[in-house]
């Protein structure tokens, strides 16, 4: 698949695709409160356009180890304002909004955002799809294990025989889900939902084994941003000061065949997978010239 339909719009994928993370929580792991004012966050959504960001992710409940639910009352008064800002600023922006509500999903849609990013697979709230589907929205995937948020990110389900069979299996779930509700194919992404319920050494095989983790067709979204399996690799402990080891993880998995990043920083995202890309094109022409 060479692009992504998104909500009328065509995201090409011919080159890698950069998703800006915009949490308006006050306790996310990496950026916590810093953008938890709407006009923090617009501000923050406008500089990441700058940057090259082709999609800006809304979230507005925290999946942090430990985080505490809350209600969609809370969760729609921190994205809403957020979503609409943006859409009015940039209208030619793509906004993704991360959440697992079908209240939230369809008021964002409404206020303005383009893509649902449901890391919970649709387990929680399976009326997501649906809402996708009337809406035309795109739809990411993303693989993860547990009851609530609290658990997401947690080893709470981490037990695994074979983690890339699996995870590919309890995708497949979610996928059929989606289709059955009639999202298009060309609107879905998947996502391993690397560091969500797995260790270190589960998210490292799913990187490794890209190409068997997902549907083949589909386009792979990843989000390495600061993870856990960095800092034990690295040595690095605190999340912020982890960016070098974000960008390694980013090109091995472009070259592995992910195609969306779901990033914090987003300039030298861009910049680290434009260089890889232009890489890893030539050396493609090159080999089906030699042919």
């Amino acid at each position: 698949m060479n692009s992504w339909f998104v909500r009328g719009r065509e995201l090409s994928l011919e080159r890698p695709l950069v998703m800006g993370i915009l949490n308006t929580t006050p306790d996310s792991f990496s950026d916590g409160g810093k953008f938890y004012s709407s006009d923090a966050a617009i501000g923050r959504a406008s500089e990441m356009v700058g940057e090259g960001a082709d999609i800006i992710d809304v979230g507005g409940e925290s999946t942090r180890p430990g985080a505490a639910a809350i209600s969609e009352e809370d969760e729609l008064r921190r994205v809403l304002p957020v979503v609409r800002g943006i859409a009015r600023q940039h209208p030619d922006a793509t906004i993704s909004i991360d959440t697992t509500k079908t209240v939230v999903a369809r008021a964002a849609l409404e206020a303005g955002a383009h893509i649902v990013n449901d890391v919970s697979t649709l387990r929680f709230d399976p009326a997501i799809a649906g809402v996708c589907a009337v809406s035309g929205a795109g739809l990411v995937l993303m693989h993860s294990r547990g009851d609530d948020v609290t658990e997401l990110a947690s080893f709470a389900h981490a037990a695994y025989g074979d983690v890339v069979r699996e995870v590919r299996a309890e995708l497949d779930e979610a996928l059929c889900i989606a289709l059955e509700a009639g999202v298009r194919r060309e609107a879905i992404a998947l996502d391993p939902g690397i560091g969500f319920a797995k260790r270190g050494a589960h998210s490292i095989a799913l990187l490794a084994r890209l190409d068997a983790v997902a549907e083949p067709g589909y386009p792979i979204m990843v989000g390495l941003s600061n993870k856990r399996f960095i800092g034990e690799i690295t040595g690095v402990t605190e999340p912020t000061h982890r960016l070098a080891g974000t960008l390694g993880a980013c090109v091995s998995a472009l070259a592995l065949g992910a195609r969306i990043f779901r990033v914090h920083e987003v300039r030298p995202a861009r910049e680290a997978l434009d260089v890889a890309w232009t890489v890893l094109k030539e050396r493609t022409q090159t080999a089906n010239t030699s042919a």
